[in-house]
């Protein structure tokens, strides 16, 4: 009687062949050029004098760093005066942020005024950008509650404005500005206008804790942006995730130029 033979016996002779075959083949992709970009970031902030950075791009697969532009000028008008910032390089001790192009003069801006930027260099590459002063949002109330470990949770609350479509960014700083953020987000009132909206954490402070609340009333464009530059950390890395752009408010290149409206309370979380 034959028989049957079983799959290993039929699987034999190909597993053979394919242990004999070179599997590995070297491809060549051909990408084209990388053509550098200015990148440019700057914030107007009441009460502060004006900086900016700009830098230059550079491919992907370049070290992870962004070249100086000494070269180029940086002009920011503000009622018809065009005020030049020149190349200055310096770190804010306070912050840790680093800015290439600066000058003491503060500007006295208006909530609906309307500020541009403009940012050229040697190699006749241009950028241009502009800003609508945005008005403070006051922080009501700044609250926590314990729980029975003694862990506190956050709650600060600020009432919509219904007549505008508005954006915020909320942060919270554990002792100064100069740490990282314990909390960091931003959101828009499509679903709470004219509202009052209170935003909670979880059980993550505990008394003597003193936090730094902030309460940003940012432009769509600086909403649009912070989504973008969230969007391309996660998706980096990940061989899942989609590519994402950077949403820039600037023209000519990659970036951001807007203003920094902001109320700001200190607390002392105490029972």
């Amino acid at each position: 009687m034959q028989t049957r033979p079983t799959i290993y016996t039929l699987l034999l002779p190909l597993l053979l062949l394919l242990a004999s075959c070179d599997l590995e083949q070297e491809v060549e992709v051909k990408l084209p050029a990388h053509e550098s970009q200015l990148v440019v970031e700057c914030y107007l902030e009441p009460g502060k004098p004006l900086r900016a950075v700009v830098l230059e791009s550079v491919s992907y697969f370049n070290d992870p760093e962004l070249p100086l532009v000494p070269d180029a000028e940086v002009f920011i008008t503000h009622r018809g005066r065009k005020i030049k910032l020149p190349f200055s390089p310096v770190q804010n001790k306070q912050t840790g942020k680093y800015y290439t192009h600066r000058i003491s003069e503060k500007l006295d801006m208006q909530p609906g005024e309307v500020v541009t930027l403009e940012v050229k260099d040697g190699k006749g590459r241009h950028v241009t950008g502009t800003t609508t002063i945005m008005g403070q949002v006051p922080i009501e109330a700044v609250e926590w509650k314990f729980n029975e470990k003694d862990k506190a949770y956050l709650l600060t609350s600020y009432q919509d404005d219904p007549d505008a479509e508005n954006f915020y960014r909320y942060m919270v700083h554990r002792d100064s500005l100069s740490n990282s953020s314990q909390r960091d987000f931003i959101s828009s009132d499509r679903l709470t206008n004219g509202q009052r909206v209170s935003y909670g954490s979880g059980y993550d402070y505990e008394e003597g804790d003193t936090l730094v609340v902030s309460l940003y009333h940012i432009e769509q464009q600086y909403y649009d942006f912070l989504g973008s530059v969230s969007d391309a950390r996660n998706a980096n890395g990940n061989p899942f995730a989609q590519p994402s752009r950077i949403v820039s408010s600037v023209k000519g290149g990659i970036g951001i130029f807007t203003n920094l409206s902001y109320n700001r309370k200190t607390v002392v979380i105490k029972k």
